[in-house]
């Protein structure tokens, strides 16, 4: 007799978050299809039939992880109208996507940064790049809106890799000077 196929749809969107867990808490080395299996609590073998390869599971979560500053973004109401200045708008969601949850914000970016030695990640990152570039393009031009996203990168960079605090007004200031708002000090 055969065995009754449990149905469960959610399986493989609780096997990418249970990566993301993985890789929060022990990196992109302990990222095995069996620790993420014994993560999510299913059968190893759910992992791979969802998740051919390790790439195949990083690709997903990588795209879920790129989830946080993207959706910021699309829903901030201060960049979505004219009253904000758009470097004062940004250096604010900066410093509230910072100043969050920050094991997340690290994992956006070692996931992101993983991109360099696992040309299967480079699509989303590029993705991701692209994502942030067209919504900043709506309140200026997509060279601007490309440079905009280096500055923030660097910032964010900065601050995750030396431990540092972000200073807001310094990042408003720096991403001023790229927009062409007011004059520098």
């Amino acid at each position: 007799m055969a065995r009754a196929r449990r149905h469960d749809p959610e399986r493989r969107e609780r096997i990418v978050e249970a990566a993301l867990r993985v890789v929060a808490r022990s990196g992109l080395a302990g990222l095995s299809h069996r620790t993420v299996a014994a993560e999510a609590d299913v059968p190893l073998g759910s992992t791979t039939y969802h998740f051919a390869s390790l790439d195949e599971l990083l690709v997903a979560a990588l795209r879920k992880a790129n989830e946080g500053f993207g959706q910021r973004l699309r829903e901030s109401p201060s960049l979505a109208g004219p009253g904000t200045p758009v470097a004062t708008a940004l250096a604010r969601l900066l410093g509230e996507w910072l100043g969050g949850e920050r094991t997340g914000v690290e994992l956006e970016y070692e996931l992101y940064l993983a991109a360099l030695r696992r040309p299967a990640l480079r699509p989303v990152a590029a993705e991701w790049t692209e994502e942030v570039v067209a919504a900043l393009a709506a309140r200026t031009d997509p060279a601007t809106a490309r440079a905009l996203v280096a500055l923030m990168d660097g910032i964010c960079l900065q601050v995750l890799l030396t431990d540092g605090t972000y200073d807001e007004e310094y990042a408003r200031e720096m991403l001023a000077r790229v927009l062409g708002e007011g004059s520098p000090r």
